[in-house]
């Protein structure tokens, strides 16, 4: 495999801000109500080492090329998480690391206790939407929880 899924350290915290910073203005996802702003970005491994979260980077020869996770979501039933902050650099891409790196959120969502994993997107973000799909998350009409993410507009859904 040429790479490696592990849960995030302290250590990936820049890292993990630079790609956040760097894929989601590439798909247009720079303005007022999409996770870029989110004050958790700076500080990721702190962000979700608390009850009901788990984030993980996926390293490529040492360098942190991506990364996503699951927490609770915020204004949601306590049955449902969210699939959070889920980036990859463009080297990255097309290895298959998206469908493991879902995989991997969506075991810890189980084992968190979560029954539906919920996820927000954007138009533009057709690679992303696909792999969605085929990870047997459905299109819902409209937002779940209070995420703030207002600027978003495609919502999916999934049954753990």
């Amino acid at each position: 495999m040429p790479y490696a899924i592990r849960p995030i350290t302290e250590a990936d915290n820049a890292a993990v801000a630079a790609i956040i910073r760097t894929v989601m203005p590439e798909f247009g996802a720079s303005g007022p109500g999409f996770a870029i702003h989110d004050a958790e970005v700076d500080t990721m491994a702190q962000a979700y080492a608390i009850p009901g979260a788990a984030y993980f980077v996926i390293e490529q020869q040492g360098r942190v090329t991506g990364g996503g996770g699951v927490a609770a979501l915020i204004g949601g039933d306590a049955d449902t998480c969210e699939l959070r902050k889920m980036y990859f650099l463009p080297e990255l891409r097309g290895l298959g690391a998206g469908r493991a790196l879902i995989g991997r959120c969506l075991e810890a969502a189980r084992e968190l206790g979560y029954r539906r994993c919920y996820l927000e997107t954007l138009t533009g973000m057709d690679a992303a939407q696909a792999l969605y799909l085929k990870a047997g998350f459905r299109p819902i009409d409209g937002p779940l929880g209070g995420t703030g993410h207002f600027s978003c507009d495609r919502y999916y859904l999934r049954e753990l």
